[in-house]
């Protein structure tokens, strides 16, 4: 279904009726409105949350220069855009820097929430922006937690601290100075979790805070428990004052109810999102281009930043040349095929295109991932003159290839078949007449 899938189809039905009307009475405005609160709640939204929401735009909505507008339809989008914005916190959060070093961030949250992998996907992120993290293990209570920070630590190659099961405070504190005899200047500390929220966990909490005094409290969430992370971010934020909140398991089959309350209930913005289970998964929040992708508009920025990550220039250049030389070749396909793995998850990726029309949104079940590595496969068992020259591979060579890369001679019929296709739309976009061409992904 892709992020917000069933939110994202309710509202553009929604949409989708309003604007076929040249003209809008308040009636069928109230009506849509009744239709955008059922929705809303539907994807698990706060209550009181929808109520204001849908107050304030219908408020709007009824204006005299909505109603006598040439597009009545499309400026009730652009108001509920605009709200979505607002409600998730208007512009992005960055992470407030200590004007002492270290920076401390205190990582909460409850078990299960993935605050421990988190952790882990911060420091890797802060690493890309030339900073020097450190992880402190203060998670004594759960076994194997400080075993899983350090497995966590040595795959983003940063150093953990950890002194055993001794006070978590006393612990913390010596992290503080660890973190500067090494250089570090920003300590990331992992505290204890609880199934649930409880007096003892809390207290241990305040404890840390008063002793390190963190430059950021960060509350992980598990955006696939709807409103009810919203009300466990209010409980932390009464308790702990927190800074933000990240969101887990925005890949997930995630209704919307904890991205469109959070902010709202705590007042404390989102400030990161999980997307995955990589250690490059997870991304600054940005609340137009979440609101974007709720309404089905696509992500523009966040796809070319993903790309811009995975794809050097130079290597970008390369392929302009081949595709303006018609040179392209099954070499370039698999390198194509590498980089999108690099970039996430496929489909995704397909839900930051805007305008792609209905039939193009695919869900997990249309993008077979399995089919993009025996692709790879096909293309990694053939000899380099076959991937510079498709069209030698006939009946005999096709059967050794499919034997080689442990597939069928069908799949490595499609592969080649789609290597056509793909071919076929490169030449199509460099003339500028993307046509019927491109209405099927070549996946």
């Amino acid at each position: 279904m892709g992020l917000f899938g069933s939110l994202s189809e309710k509202l553009n039905h929604i949409f989708s009726k309003m604007k076929s009307r040249g003209k809008l009475t308040e009636l069928e405005i109230k009506q849509a409105m009744r239709e955008i609160r059922v929705a809303l709640l539907e994807a698990d939204v706060n209550f009181g949350v929808v109520k204001n929401f849908v107050a304030r735009v219908s408020e709007k909505a009824v204006g005299e220069n909505i109603l006598n507008s040439l597009t009545p339809g499309q400026q009730v989008v652009k108001l509920v855009n605009d709200e979505l914005i607002e409600l998730m916190g208007a512009t992005n959060a960055k992470l407030n820097v200590s004007s002492k070093l270290p920076t401390v961030i205190m990582m909460v949250g409850l078990q299960g929430a993935g605050k421990t992998t988190m952790c882990g996907k911060l420091s890797q992120l802060l690493k890309k922006q030339g900073k020097k993290p450190f992880l402190a293990a203060c998670d004594v209570y759960r076994p194997a937690a400080i075993n899983q920070l350090k497995v966590v630590g040595k795959s983003v190659n940063t150093e953990v601290f950890e002194r055993g099961n001794q006070n978590p405070v006393k612990t913390a504190k010596l992290a503080v100075d660890e973190a500067l005899n090494r250089g570090c200047d920003t300590l990331i500390i992992d505290t204890a979790g609880r199934l649930q929220i409880n007096e003892e966990l809390m207290r241990e909490l305040e404890e840390i805070k008063k002793a390190v005094s963190p430059t950021e409290i960060l509350l992980t969430v598990d955006a696939m428990t709807g409103q009810e992370a919203a009300n466990v971010a209010s409980v932390f934020n009464e308790r702990l004052d927190i800074t933000g909140v990240i969101l887990t398991k925005l890949d997930g089959d995630t209704r919307g109810g904890a991205a469109l309350s959070i902010k709202a209930v705590t007042g404390k913005p989102i400030k990161f999102c999980g997307t995955g289970e990589k250690t490059s998964d997870i991304e600054p929040f940005y609340p137009d281009r979440m609101a974007s992708r709720i309404l089905g508009m696509g992500d523009v920025l966040t796809l070319i930043e993903k790309a811009q990550s995975a794809v050097t220039e130079e290597e970008m250049l390369k392929m302009e040349k081949k595709l303006r030389e018609s040179a392209f070749t099954l070499d370039d396909f698999l390198t194509q095929f590498e980089q999108i793995g690099k970039m996430g998850n496929l489909s995704e990726l397909m839900q930051m295109i805007p305008g792609l029309p209905g039939n193009m949104r695919l869900s997990e079940k249309d993008v077979d991932e399995a089919q993009i590595e025996r692709f790879k496969a096909i293309i990694k068992s053939m000899t380099m003159y076959e991937r510079e020259h498709p069209d030698v591979i006939k009946a005999s060579r096709r059967k050794r290839i499919a034997a080689g890369s442990g597939t069928s001679i069908q799949d490595v019929n499609r592969l080649l078949k789609q290597f056509e296709q793909t071919k076929d739309m490169m030449k199509m976009m460099k003339n500028g007449k993307m046509g019927k061409a491109g209405r099927r992904f070549p996946f």
